[in-house]
């Protein structure tokens, strides 16, 4: 079996033939240490929940990924990262501790100091060392649901990634990057910086923005044709949001800035009935300028490309040695890029696997269905420590899923 959040993985992670147990009936929250910040909750809560919850108590998480409309356990699970990075780390660095039912029929209480290993296992471990059934987490102070977003227009990839360090000290930033630009152009990119909003630094008579707590309003409602979406429409599409986008600071609400599609419902029917593949690699800093120039000329050669196509900058993370032992982020760079299900699709992003194996990178296992296991073991240094630890604590091997026997997990 495996436990199931929300299902927004793009992958094969939460999907078993035989039995996969929805975690989304534990949804309460436990407890609340106001004076640290530390919030007690099942694994099964909506981080949209805790949102609509805690924000306008002026408390937010400490990482969020890109979707409200996930669960703690497979944040937790897939170790996921943010905007934030470089300065605060991924999830698993903010939780305390979490109670973990294994294969062997016991529930374990796993934190930095009570089975360690199981702890690191389990933080970025795609579920497969149990199911996670509380969790506690640190959740920040804020003052206001507004963010101040600053938009800063690089023209090719050595200023977008100059931006990106000259914005070590700003908490949050990410760039929208074009991905079928070419020549001098290649890697240009919109940078968006952006901070948590004061109430001194409000304007005068700013109102609260309308809570945004439910699904959303607008949802696409057909499947678009596989044609539609082409290397023409998505360039054209990707030079005209460079062009028109403005530079400068605005203030926004926060789900516009950390949530931005979760505007729209069944937005993944863009890419028609076929639907699309997610890449995500991370490479590290030495090569990195290289390998993400090289990434690049594969799409654009391609013409495979994606009006979604996201660059972030990963800073050190979690000390050596306390991190999860198969978390995804590394110091250094990563490039998200959607793609049409495609059988040319597939040849590109196995091209794109050689350049970043030679580099030392890796790929995202919550955004990955493909990935061989030779390529598995040469990304991920610990994953022989990882095979060992769920034998240990599931010598009956219950807990499984299509990524773990594709994988050889």
């Amino acid at each position: 079996m495996i436990t199931r959040g929300n299902g927004r993985s793009y992958g094969d992670a939460s999907l078993n033939p035989v039995t996969t147990l929805s975690s989304l009936r534990l949804d309460r929250l436990l407890a609340f240490d106001q004076q640290n910040g530390l919030l007690t909750a099942e694994a099964g809560l909506l981080l949209s929940d805790l949102l609509a919850v805690f924000v306008p108590r002026g408390w937010f998480p400490s990482v969020t990924p890109g979707t409200r409309f996930v669960t703690l356990g497979g944040m937790l699970a897939a170790d996921v990262h943010g905007k934030n990075h470089h300065v605060d780390g991924s999830f698993g660095d903010h939780v305390e501790h979490f109670a973990l039912l294994c294969g062997d029929g016991v529930v374990r209480c796993c934190s930095r100091t009570q089975n360690v290993e199981l702890f690191r296992a389990t933080i970025g471990g795609m579920g497969l060392t149990g199911t996670i059934l509380t969790i506690t987490m640190r959740l920040r102070r804020i003052e206001t649901p507004w963010m101040l977003q600053e938009t800063a227009r690089c023209r090719d990839l050595d200023e977008t990634l100059a931006a990106f360090d000259a914005s070590q000290s700003a908490p949050y930033s990410v760039a929208w990057i074009d991905c079928l630009a070419k020549g001098r152009a290649r890697g240009r990119a919109l940078l968006y910086r952006g901070e948590h909003v004061g109430e001194a630094a409000l304007p005068t008579g700013a109102k609260p923005p309308r809570s945004m707590a439910g699904p959303p309003r607008l949802r696409v409602p057909i499947d678009i044709p596989g044609w539609v979406l082409n290397g023409w429409t998505v360039q054209a599409f990707n030079a005209l949001y460079y062009r028109y986008s403005r530079p400068g600071n605005a203030l926004i609400h926060y789900q516009q800035f950390f949530y931005p599609l979760d505007a729209f419902g069944d937005w993944n029917r863009l890419y028609g009935r076929r639907g699309f593949v997610q890449y995500q690699c991370v490479v590290p800093m030495a090569g990195g300028r290289e390998a993400i120039l090289q990434l690049l000329d594969r799409i654009a050669a391609a013409g495979t490309g994606s009006f979604l196509a996201v660059l972030k900058q990963f800073g050190t993370g979690s000390a050596a040695g306390q991190g999860g032992l198969l978390s995804f982020p590394m110091p250094g760079y990563t490039l998200a890029v959607d793609f049409p299900a495609t059988t040319a699709t597939f040849a590109l992003m196995r091209d794109m696997d050689h350049i970043v194996a030679d580099t030392g990178g890796r790929l995202y296992l919550a955004k990955d269905a493909r990935m061989s296991v030779d390529l598995m073991s040469g990304c991920y240094p610990d994953v022989s420590r990882f095979r060992e630890i769920c034998r240990t604590v599931d010598p009956d091997h219950r807990y499984g899923s299509l990524l773990s026997e594709r994988l050889s997990l």
